[in-house]
């Protein structure tokens, strides 16, 4: 029996196509094409679907998929095995829940921190013992360039560039790189010193879609050795909470 997970992130819409734990195929789009997922569901045999969705308006062809196959939304209650801290749990991110459920799935009986670097960039621990206390929301890559050049009169957009490695610029578009990509590397780097000084064993898993920046930046640190890339970590999760929804039925 197939399932289908799909994430619905502020920029993109991951979809991932499980057997069991095995993750047969994962897409990632921008805009969501019905037929086409409908296609997918039909070469695989899907049998029901998981949703998480961190969009507050509707999606229609959601209604339309619901007509096809079952569709389970996911929600805070599905996060089995979790022992949510949170203090406001209900405002705690469905994507940021479901990424801690799949670093839960994937490595089990270890401390580990998420670092999801997508539209945001968020850090979320958990310990040993599955205890989630809460986390860290900041901006991520292309958020911060466009906001250098919104929010200022003169400074240009600039774009990423994964080959920049020098610590400061020599114009005022290596000089925007440097601020922006070095300052999210030494936000990372402190983050995981912060949580390495409480969890000695921590597992590192980076994952969303500016993954392979950090992982970049981060694979001659001194953490390297601890750093785990998982691209489809929140698919994993959403697929671990259906599977033990459909065991309590």
């Amino acid at each position: 029996m197939a399932r289908l997970a799909i994430d619905i992130g502020n920029t993109r819409v991951k979809t991932g196509i499980f057997q069991g734990h095995e993750l047969l195929r994962a897409d990632s789009h921008d805009q969501m094409n019905l037929a086409d997922l409908l296609a997918m569901i039909d070469e695989y045999a899907v049998t029901q679907a998981i949703v998480s969705t961190v969009k507050k308006e509707a999606q229609p062809w959601l209604d339309q998929l619901a007509g096809s196959i079952p569709v389970i939304g996911f929600n805070r209650d599905m996060a089995g095995g979790i022992h949510n801290h949170y203090r406001t749990p209900r405002t705690l991110g469905l994507d940021r829940l479901a990424a801690v459920l799949g670093a839960k799935q994937s490595y089990p009986g270890t401390d580990r921190l998420v670092i999801d670097a997508g539209t945001c960039i968020t850090y979320d621990g958990i310990d040993a013992g599955s205890n989630y206390f809460g986390g860290s929301i900041s901006p991520g890559l292309n958020m911060r360039y466009k906001a250098l050049a919104h929010y200022t009169s003169v400074l240009p957009e600039v774009d990423a560039d994964l080959n920049f490695s020098n610590y400061y610029g020599d114009d005022t578009t290596t000089a925007i790189r440097s601020g922006v990509q070095n300052g999210i590397t030494y936000e990372v780097l402190g983050f995981i010193q912060q949580y390495k000084r409480d969890h000695t064993q921590l597992n590192i898993i980076l994952t969303g879609g500016d993954s392979v920046f950090l992982d970049t930046v981060l694979k001659n640190s001194i953490f390297a050795g601890y750093i785990k890339t998982e691209p489809h970590l929140v698919l994993k999760g959403l697929n671990a909470a259906i599977q033990e929804h459909n065991d309590q039925l």
